[in-house]
């Protein structure tokens, strides 16, 4: 609203120029007499539209705001971001899980996924886990988190915001591991997943078995301190939880997408040679759909590229990748599938 009040501030005086009082709050008042001396609008109602239009453009003129819906017997809420100009057509839908201790508001500061998407429009949707935890333990909990994001995505589709047929997810740390559960039950309802610093569940591996592929891309640190790499107990300050080496998960996801045994490995440019870390960009050969890893050798639990993105665990999580931009390539693997 400041914007609003400075642009027409600077074009007129404080002159009423004849104009019946109106019976508002003074800095509306004022707002619409300045703008109606100069001729810009033709009357109150649409001063006020003007002012609220500055209100609430950001960038790329997107509104945000919480939405709540009831689920499992829950109040649920979520933070949803879409773009004014577009909200009467069904758009593409990329939901954001926040890792652990966190909410839809820090993962959206962290991944900064909203600053590169240009002229594409997504609509993006920022859950909260209840207490900032997922329920990853326990079977029953976790089935109701991930009832949640189904029945969110159902509400969308309701209300003619989502392409059922273009929803995207994307899950960091704990936050991952329910993408990852919610992978394994596909039965096409997801056009792509992507998972940050993150495995899926011991207990998971035999039931693992996607009805249909889904395209995947990890990326994973090889020396992160609280999700082992190769597999082993998480350390993560919200759930201990036994996770599967990276490689095994990956290959799960590579057999539901019908892929052979060979992959490829391709060595990414080291734009930061001080970071001690190097990415490999892994690639399973003859998928049905793509199955994809970024292997950040020497890196730790924290998202590669330019933010240097901690996710609120302090400076013992481990050495920073500054060679790619993760948000980047997720959204550049998204593209593939209509993000």
């Amino acid at each position: 609203m400041v914007r609003a009040w400075s642009l027409i501030a600077r074009l007129g005086s404080q002159q009423r120029c004849g104009m019946r009082r109106v019976n508002r709050h003074p800095w509306t008042r004022a707002l619409w007499t300045r703008a109606f001396c100069l001729g810009l609008i033709p009357s109150p109602s649409l001063a006020l539209s003007l002012a609220l239009s500055f209100a609430l453009a950001g960038p790329g003129h997107a509104a945000s705001g919480k939405i709540t819906l009831n689920s499992g017997g829950l109040s649920r809420t979520a933070i949803l971001v879409q773009h004014e100009r577009l909200k009467k057509s069904r758009r593409p839908v990329i939901i954001v899980l926040h890792g652990g201790s966190g909410n839809g508001a820090r993962v959206r500061h962290q991944l900064g996924l909203e600053e590169i998407l240009n002229s594409a429009r997504p609509v993006m949707v920022y859950p909260d886990a209840i207490g900032g935890h997922w329920a990853i333990t326990s079977p029953a909990d976790a089935e109701r988190d991930e009832q949640f994001i189904l029945d969110l995505i159902d509400r969308l589709v309701k209300d003619g915001i989502a392409d059922r047929h273009r929803i995207f997810l994307i899950g960091v740390s704990s936050g991952g591991i329910v993408a990852l559960r919610l992978a394994c039950a596909n039965h096409g309802q997801w056009a792509a997943v992507a998972t940050l610093l993150t495995s899926l569940p011991t207990d998971l591996e035999q039931s693992c078995t996607p009805s249909a592929p889904v395209p995947l891309l990890m990326i994973a640190g090889t020396k992160d301190p609280f999700v082992p790499f190769q597999g082993g107990m998480a350390n993560l300050p919200d759930n201990k939880i036994e996770l599967l080496p990276v490689a095994t998960t990956l290959a799960l996801f590579g057999k539901a997408a019908g892929c052979g045994d060979s992959h490829t490995a391709t060595l990414l440019p080291n734009r930061d040679p001080n970071d001690g870390t190097r990415v490999t960009l892994e690639k399973f050969s003859g998928c049905k759909v793509p199955v994809e890893l970024l292997r950040v050798d020497g890196g730790g639990h924290t998202i590669p590229g330019h933010r240097g993105a901690a996710i609120g665990l302090g400076a013992s999580r481990g050495p920073h990748n500054n060679d790619i931009d993760a948000t980047k390539q997720i959204w550049d693997f998204f593209r593939r599938f209509g993000g």
